[in-house]
């Protein structure tokens, strides 16, 4: 077996900590002021102070200062005297002694006293032995003062500029970025380092759902582990992938996978890392980003939310000013193709945002591959929900193909969030297993948002969610192509929806004009039962009329769905017409009066239907006003089997065995289709609905 030769580490040298050259700075204050401040004070009596002293004319002046009970007394000796007589020779300040503070005027005696009176007494006593026409010295009093007082009133302001300062330097370092977070290092990359000493315990087995755009990032960490099965064939390894899907679809996990299973240096950021207040500071962090890499080549680099600097240059800036991010993206684009190499250097990207990325970002030999991530489908999302329901305690009912299929349009991040709630509201109920039943109640929170049983709703109110949600049911069950009801209820639920109703939808990529009508129809219905059975119209309808409207224009002016019109579409997916529309005023008002006929056709046809069947609208009215919540099984007892043949995909996947074909449900390009999940709708005119 051949042996690895072991690679050499060069031991990193530890970093220098500014905070000990603050400390030397402030000890050599404090040496200073200690070698240069005269401490050759001698203890003297009274006595001798008197003999040798006072009656010599020598003193200057005298201080008594109070310590305690006693006073503590200084002599000061004339500075002529200092100078010229001998016997002083001891207090005389030496050439190199250049006062810093230094105290060589005095006092160059002391000694103590009993009380104020005794010490004038003396004074006064012996200064009448002195010569006739000798001035008389008087006493100066004091209190004794703290010796460190001085050094504190000195230091203390110095220490608090210098926190002042430090405190600066880091705020302009960016919190601690690059190298210490000095201001010197603000042009330094802030992208994390996973190698093999910090490395991330996520793998491809985690990441379920995601099965085509595994095996696109499975080929990169391939090429990076055996790079020579691919350029034994002349191919190059790509230079960039980019994650593109809606949030919550798990780019940022799939990344996380592939740190985890490439074993090469991994450096993860996100796009607004490069961003910063200074001028040219992105440049030189995407310059420094990049220089790390080539060190460690081969190696991935992750930048998360890309559009934070991807953004199409010329847009939205400000005239004659400097856009920071467009430095930033040119300096971007020239690291990842331009003059220079990156050999071994490969960049991941994640986006939901692709419409306003610049296209010199997106072309080949940047970006070489463009990986959709989409909503998972059937199969999809039973894996997702395998994987999040493994640490959960389950009851046996639980069965992860059938909650798959009652959550069409549903991300791995809401499916995750889906078991977790169940799992909550299993431990509040005080269960030792999470039942079918959590689930159920975690999906109704997750869709329309959380029940809110202590509203009051008075009974006029209340009868006028009832029949509305009863007026969605009857005509979604009698019309063909809508998407049958799966569950009604009239528990008021989110910020301020009164009714709630849930849908299974037939997954699909398509839609035909019948099935657009017969949602728009299905739509109306709650509008619609208003009107037919109290004779005036609610603010409940308000979400429902701006579906419906989104729809109806969606229909004449993007798909082509309206003979007047034609079959132009004016849709607008790059934004470059946001300012003015794509066609006349003529054409313009066309539209507008043929969404009106096309509303006031459905309106009617959605009335002739609940006419036809009012029995049946007022019996599910009531049965919702006694048991609040319905479901299919009530709706089949109340009105009889759903008058056709179509089975819908949780039929299909769950009871029917066939495998629901694995079609994922994606968004047409425009408003809310009939995917919709779940509709909670009455409530003000402010309603807001949580959709799927």
């Amino acid at each position: 077996m051949k042996k690895i030769p072991s690679k050499k580490i060069t031991p990193t040298p530890p970093k220098f900590n500014m905070i000990w050259l603050y400390i030397a700075i402030i000890a050599g204050f404090l040496a200073l002021n200690y070698l240069y401040t005269s401490n050759t004070t001698k203890d003297i009596t009274y006595e001798k102070f008197e003999k040798e002293l006072l009656l010599t004319g020598d003193v200057q002046k005298i201080v008594a200062l109070k310590n305690g009970s006693i006073y503590e007394v200084e002599v000061y000796i004339k500075p002529e005297k200092l100078k010229d007589d001998p016997k002083y020779k001891d207090f005389a300040p030496a050439d190199n002694k250049i006062a810093f503070g230094a105290q060589s005027q005095g006092p160059q005696y002391v000694f103590t006293e009993g009380s104020a009176d005794i010490l004038s007494q003396k004074l006064s006593e012996s200064q009448k032995l002195l010569p006739e026409g000798t001035p008389k010295i008087s006493i100066q009093w004091g209190e004794k003062t703290n010796p460190w007082g001085s050094i504190i009133s000195f230091i203390l302001p110095l220490v608090i500029i210098i926190a002042i300062w430090m405190f600066l330097m880091r705020r302009m370092g960016g919190g601690g970025a690059g190298g210490g977070g000095q201001i010197f290092n603000i042009g330094k990359s802030k992208a994390q380092l996973f190698d093999k000493e910090s490395q991330i315990n996520i793998t491809f087995n985690d990441v379920a759902g995601l099965e085509e755009a595994k095996t696109e990032v499975m080929e990169i960490v391939d090429f990076l582990k055996n790079p020579k099965k691919y350029t034994d064939l002349g191919g190059k390894i790509p230079k960039g992938a980019l994650l593109v899907g809606p949030p919550g679809t798990g780019k940022t996990l799939l990344a996380k996978a592939v740190a985890g299973e490439a074993q090469v240096p991994f450096f993860s950021l996100s796009g607004s890392d490069f961003v910063e207040m200074f001028v040219g500071v992105g440049a030189s962090r995407v310059r420094d980003l990049f220089k790390q890499a080539k060190e460690k080549a081969p190696c991935i680099i992750f930048i998360d939310e890309i559009d934070a600097i991807g953004r199409a240059r010329g847009k939205n800036s400000m005239m004659g000013g400097n856009d920071e991010r467009e430095n930033t993206l040119n300096q971007l684009l020239v690291e990842m193709d331009g003059f220079g190499t990156n050999l071994g250097v490969i960049i991941l990207a994640a986006t939901n945002r692709l419409d306003v990325l610049d296209q010199a970002l997106l072309r080949p030999g940047r970006f070489d591959r463009q990986i959709s991530i989409d909503k998972p489908d059937l199969i999809g999302r039973e894996h997702i929900f395998n994987v999040h329901l493994k640490p959960l305690k389950l009851a046996e009912e639980v069965d992860a193909k059938k909650l798959s299929a009652q959550t069409p349009g549903f991300a791995g991040a809401e499916i995750a969030n889906v078991c977790n709630e169940a799992a909550l509201i299993a431990a509040r109920k005080g269960k030792s297993a999470i039942e079918m039943q959590d689930f159920q109640d975690a999906i109704d929170r997750v869709i329309g948002g959380l029940e809110k049983k202590n509203k009051i709703i008075s009974p006029e109110e209340k009868k006028i969610v009832a029949y509305h949600e009863a007026g969605h049911a009857i005509a979604g069950w009698y019309l063909e192509h809508a998407d049958p009801l799966v569950k009604v209820s009239i528990v008021p639920r989110g910020v301020a929806a009164l009714g709630y109703a849930q849908y299974l939808p037939k997954e699909q990529f398509l839609y035909t004009t019948e099935q657009l009508i017969d949602s728009m129809c299905m739509t109306m219905g709650g509008r619609v039962a208003e009107d037919i059975t109290f004779g005036r119209i609610s603010t409940g309808a308000q979400n429902d009329l701006e579906r419906i409207t989104k729809l109806a224009y969606a229909m004449t002016a993007v798909y082509g769905m309206n003979d007047k019109v034609g079959n132009v579409s004016f849709n607008d997916s790059t934004g470059e017409s946001q300012f003015q529309k794509p066609y006349s005023d003529q054409t313009a008002q066309l539209i507008d009066e043929e969404v009106r006929v096309l509303i006031t056709a459905v309106y009617d046809r959605t009335k002739q239907l609940l006419l036809d069947n009012q029995d049946g609208l007022i019996k599910i009215a009531e049965k919702l006003l006694e048991k609040e919540i319905l479901f299919q099984a009530d709706l089949e007892e109340i009105l009889g089997k759903r008058p056709f043949s179509n089975r819908t995909t949780y039929d299909e996947f769950v009871n029917g065995g066939a495998d629901g074909g694995g079609v994922p449900q994606t968004e047409l390009p425009l408003p809310p289709l009939p995917e919709q999940t779940a509709q909670p709708e009455v409530g003000s005119s402010q309603l807001n609905e949580e959709e799927k």
